[in-house]
């Protein structure tokens, strides 16, 4: 780990450091409201549109009262539309509306709306909990990604996990790709947040010129 690797880390953290969750507000707890709500923050993350207007979609479903499996099932197709496009979600949001409601049912049906089912099921097999998540409608390969790179901070036997999305940023900012050499580096910061910044960087250039700016 080299000196000018620990200065960008350290200044990625210091500007950038934040999950995505936080930033939809979410307080991630290992509960079954929190883990449900970055459930929908993950789906609506993985369409390709800008991150910035997926979280304040997510912001404003759970403004609007729909904050767990039974208040999204119980919510119409018309208001779960009508609180994604409070958000600025309006290219996918018939789909992901339609895809919000079966996903709460089936979470209701097949695990009680807990996600911690999947975990213990899982039994810290990564795989396999990728596979229970994409039974959700709507969640690829992405959404699993971004779920796990999130509830990394909840469910440690799943750390470190540096999505491919991720490594991205990690190599436009001269980082490492290994994860546990980027879990060194992201310190007390965790995992989570840290490859949350990594994201921002290679989402966004400017985010990248940024820190590589202040960290020199």
């Amino acid at each position: 780990m080299s000196a000018s690797q620990s200065a960008v880390a350290a200044t990625l953290l210091d500007r950038h450091g934040s999950t995505y969750a936080r930033e939809a507000g979410i307080t991630l707890k290992d509960t079954p409201q929190p883990l449900y709500q970055l459930l929908v923050l993950s789906s609506l993350l993985s369409a390709r549109i800008r991150a910035s207007v997926a979280v304040a979609a997510a912001r404003a479903l759970f403004q609007d009262g729909i904050r767990n499996p039974r208040t999204m099932a119980a919510a119409s197709w018309q208001e779960r539309v009508d609180a994604l496009g409070e958000g600025g979600y309006r290219r996918y949001d018939e789909r992901t509306a339609t895809q919000l409601g079966d996903g709460a049912e089936l979470l209701l049906q097949e695990h009680r709306g807990d996600l911690r089912q999947l975990r213990e099921e899982a039994d810290g097999d990564e795989r396999t909990l990728v596979q229970g998540l994409r039974e959700t409608p709507g969640m690829g390969p992405a959404g699993a990604d971004i779920f796990l790179r999130e509830a990394q901070a909840v469910w440690p036997e799943y750390a470190p996990h540096f999505d491919g999305k991720a490594l991205q940023g990690a190599e436009r900012l001269g980082l490492p790709q290994n994860p546990k050499r980027l879990a060194r580096l992201a310190g007390d910061a965790g995992p989570a947040v840290f490859a949350a910044a990594l994201v921002r960087a290679a989402l966004e250039k400017k985010v990248a010129d940024d820190v590589l700016e202040h960290a020199g």
